[in-house]
């Protein structure tokens, strides 16, 4: 290489020595360094004695002097004994201070920097751009963004000058980081302002790229792209690292096909995607659910010699947890393992909060045992949700045992550490433990969010102590945390909720007036306050400041307000509401219609309730059972006892079960519309044809009581539409009053197990128990059903009972002993029942066999019973399907 062209290479910064030294000032200088290194107390004055022979001034040395003492104490003592020589020996002058701030700078001695800083001021000298790019670099690089940007700020308006790209990158740097991306935007900006004014290269493709990373952790990936396209042929060459930057983006904001699709374009453009790429991607298809894309890029990875890190698979594993596949991520696990790359702490991390999350505290217990026997040390990220969980289930115990472990390991428990604790307490409404945790770690310093405040005060809330949640609002206002919207919404809507509501519009106001907007959630809340009370004006007042603030009701509004125009019976201003309510898109639900339709029912217009309830079933709704309830109740109210019997067969043939208040309008209903004289009563129903009213009829004519008969009708009703479960519940719960007698329980649940199938029901059920004539009027009510559920053929369950009739009091009794439990059966199979002749065929016996086979069902898991009973019957033909 020819000399000409070497002596042509420059090096990239400037040298931070000083440029050439005569000999003497070097000597001078040296001499300078080293009477500031004597430890002597004379060597200040040794120092005056070398500057007044030399006849030189500080301001001609003392940039020399700090660019090469390299030591920062010995700079200060340089110029503290200046500042005092100043008046004699002149100042530093403007290179000195520049020089000494850079050396200040690179140390890291902040305090100091201002020092010289003020200084500089009294002297009225400004720094070179040089110092200014130091200090940028500095503040940038410890994370002092406030200092960095008050810095840049100054040398701009102040001095005129503008920091190097360099040191501009540094800034951008730490503002993205700090979430500033306002500012960092700002900064931008002027550094395009610049070049483009001065045609110099002010901006460079780490400061688009910084601020495009900063755009994408804002969500605002498409104007990063933008921004990218925009700079194109301006010295921002496309590389990889932008495209995985808007990859990870995109990822973040949930756009994972439009990730895809630069990924593609990264590839096709001959970009090789590195290890962050085939991450960010995996990320996306993760929380996206598509596994077989995940699956795809795995195998491309490997194809391109890269190795799936530990990284991308935890990123697997807690995207199978998230979409319910637990045990391919459980096997991803082993997978990790076999391949040669072992879990880390973060990895039982994930595997332990998911199984925690789903309820599987016993296996995160394992998990965690695991991760101890391989040496990891738990942190508050394990740990953390065990607590949770522990809460949730009640085991205060073992949270706080976690908890010592934790701080015996020399952790520092920490907000979230505690939120876990009060939450999992207000979950299992122990609000005074949550609040001594609260006080706890108050006294150790940890201060609490404005989310802890809000599980508190919604604890207090739901427990009606609404004082105790205004103190502690006070209290959050008072350590200078800000509440937010959900905390205030919260307050309000407790105090509407209890009917408190001028406490709630005190709070509403109060929020509004400190610049916070409730939402819909918020005016939701006071509607709702207003309409309980019957308050309708000022709940309409608050819908529309709603309409005034631009927020659009939603359907629990419209329903609100209809429910409170219902209840107040003005029923023309609930119909314009739900008009106005599908006019603006809203779709009213199961609960829109429930109200409109208690409101005419209290209004005792049936029909139009009725006509509303069948609108609600053809927009594709399906009544729950508050809207039965009401219908059934208001049937009755109106004396049509076959309306009330339509909606409640109706009701259970659409599997909607029965509460306490439907059962109460049935049984109330039932008995304030009979008569006390039987004939009357059997005219009442003659032409009814559901079974319901004709069963209750009989019943009454056989002079049951009626409570008994109404309870016994609701129960084969249920039986009747395959609800044994619902059966059950109520017959255990109307035995314990003596009210339902068990002739009519037998035959109703005998034809429940037929008709589902589900003989582990009966368990425990012994027919034995009654007497002969409470069998004969089993099966005297079984004939009766059969009469209108099989149109008069004989069903199993009545060749049973008459079976038991029959060979009541003349059978040997087997009893068979489980486990479990006793079953008694009064047959024998060499005697057959009278009216039950074998014929040559067996036909007869098939008839039998199906008898004792649903007497079997009665209790499937006594296994000896049904051994010793079928063997037998297994020697006979199969049933035929026409007998």
């Amino acid at each position: 290489m020819s000399k000409n062209v070497l002596a042509r290479i420059k090096p990239l910064h400037s040298p931070t020595s000083s440029p050439y030294l005569k000999p003497h000032l070097k000597r001078f200088v040296n001499e300078t360094i080293r009477i500031l290194s004597d430890p002597s107390p004379h060597w200040q004055d040794s120092l005056g004695i070398h500057f007044a022979e030399a006849e030189i001034l500080v301001s001609d040395v003392a940039h020399h002097v700090f660019d090469r003492v390299y030591d920062a104490g010995l700079a200060l003592r340089f110029f503290l004994w200046a500042s005092e020589q100043r008046p004699q020996r002149g100042s530093l002058g403007e290179s000195g201070y520049s020089s000494l701030l850079k050396l200040l700078a690179k140390c890291r001695l902040f305090p100091e920097v201002e020092l010289v800083r003020s200084g500089m001021a009294s002297e009225e000298i400004e720094p070179t751009r040089e110092a200014v790019n130091a200090l940028i670099r500095s503040y940038a690089g410890c994370g002092m963004i406030h200092q960095a940007l008050r810095c840049y700020d100054a040398v701009r308006k102040v001095c005129g000058r503008s920091p190097d790209v360099f040191a501009c990158n540094c800034l951008l740097n730490a503002l993205v980081n700090g979430g500033q991306t306002r500012d960092a935007r700002r900064v931008f900006d002027e550094m395009l302002d610049r070049e483009n004014a001065g045609g110099v290269d002010a901006v460079n493709n780490f400061s688009v790229c910084i601020m495009v990373r900063g755009l994408c952790s804002e969500g605002k990936t498409e104007e990063g792209e933008k921004m990218i396209q925009d700079r194109w042929g301006h010295g921002c060459i496309p590389n990889v690292v932008f495209y995985n930057t808007l990859i990870d983006g995109y990822v973040k904001i949930g756009n994972v096909d439009k990730a895809h699709a630069l990924f593609k374009e990264l590839v096709s453009k001959g970009f090789l995607p590195t290890l962050q790429t085939f991450g960010s991607m995996i990320r996306g298809f993760c929380n996206a659910g598509k596994f077989d894309l995940v699956d795809k890029l795995i195998t491309e990875m490997e194809e391109r010699g890269l190795s799936v890190s530990l990284y991308i698979y935890n990123t697997i594993i807690s995207g199978l947890y998230k979409h319910g596949r637990a045990e391919e991520a459980v096997k991803m696990v082993e997978n990790m393992v076999q391949s040669g790359c072992e879990p880390d702490i973060v990895t039982y991390n994930i595997l332990i909060a998911s199984l925690c999350k789903d309820g599987r505290l016993r296996e995160a217990e394992g998990f965690l045992g695991k991760a101890l026997t391989k040496g990891f040390t738990p942190n508050k990220l394990t740990c953390n949700p065990l607590i949770l969980a522990y809460c949730r289930q009640g085991e205060h115990e073992k949270a706080s045992n976690l908890l010592i472990d934790i701080t015996e390991r020399g952790e520092k428990l920490d907000m979230i550490t505690y939120g876990a604790l009060i939450h999992g307490s207000v979950l299992l409404g122990e609000i005074d433990v949550a609040l001594t945790v609260y006080r706890k770690m108050m006294e150790r310093g940890v201060f609490p969010d404005a989310g802890i405040y809000n599980v508190l005060l919604s604890g207090l809330c739901k427990k009606s102590r609404l004082e105790a949640a205004k103190l502690l609002l006070m209290e959050m206002l008072d350590h200078n945390i800000n509440p937010d919207e959900y905390v205030f919404v919260t307050i309000v809507d407790g105090y509407a909720r209890h009917e408190k509501i001028t406490e709630a519009k005190d709070v509403f106001e109060f929020a509004i007036k400190k610049g916070l907007n409730l939402g819909v959630v918020g005016y939701n809340a006071m509607i709702r306050g207003y309409c309980r009370l019957g308050m309708m004006k000022d709940a309409m007042s608050y819908f529309h400041g709603m309409l005034k603030e631009q927020l659009m009701p939603d359907e629990i509004t419209y329903t609100t307000i209809i429910d409170g125009y219902g209840k107040q019976q003005d029923l023309e201003k609930a119909m314009r509401m739900f008009r106005q309510m599908i006019m603006r898109k809203c779709k009213p639900n199961v609960v829109t219609y429930t109200s409109l339709i208690d409101g005419f029912c209290r209004s005792k217009n049936l029909d139009k309730a009725e006509d509303l309830f069948f609108e609600m079933k053809s927009s594709g709704l399906e009544p729950n059972v508050v809207t039965y309830s009401i219908l059934i109740g208001s049937s009755f109210k109106e004396g049509r006892p076959e309306k009330a019997a339509s909606f409640f067969e109706l009701m259970l043939e659409n599997n909607c079960s029965p509460n306490d208040v439907t059962l109460h309008y049935l049984v109330r209903g039932l008995i304030n519309n009979i008569s006390s004289s039987t004939s009357k009563i059997a005219n009442i129903y003659q032409e009814e044809k559901r079974i319901f009213l004709k069963l209750f009829r009989d019943m009454i004519l056989d002079q049951w009581a009626p409570q008994a008969a109404a309870y016994s009708v609701i129960l084969i009703c249920l039986c009747q539409h395959k609800m044994v479960k619902d059966a059950l519940k109520l017959y255990d719960k109307e035995t314990k009053k003596g009210l339902l007698p068990d002739p009519v329980l037998l035959a109703s649940l005998l034809h429940g197990i037929s008709l589902e199938g589900q003989s582990q029901a009966l368990k425990g059920l012994n027919p034995c128990k009654l007497s002969k004539e409470d069998l004969k009027v089993a099966s005297k009510y079984s004939s009766m059903l059969d009469k209108y559920m099989y149109e008069g053929r004989s069903s199993e369950a009545s060749y049973i009972l008459q079976t038991l009739v029959a060979n009541h009091g003349s059978c040997e009794l087997e009893v068979h002993e489980s486990e479990d439990c006793k079953f008694r059966t009064p047959f024998r199979l060499s005697e057959v029942p009278s009216g039950f002749e074998l014929s040559s065929d067996g036909s007869s016996f098939g008839v039998l066999r199906s008898c004792f086979t649903l007497v079997i069902k009665l209790d499937l898991m006594m296994g000896s019973f049904a051994e010793t009973l079928m063997l037998p019957i297994a020697n006979y033909p199969p049933v035929d399907s026409g007998a």
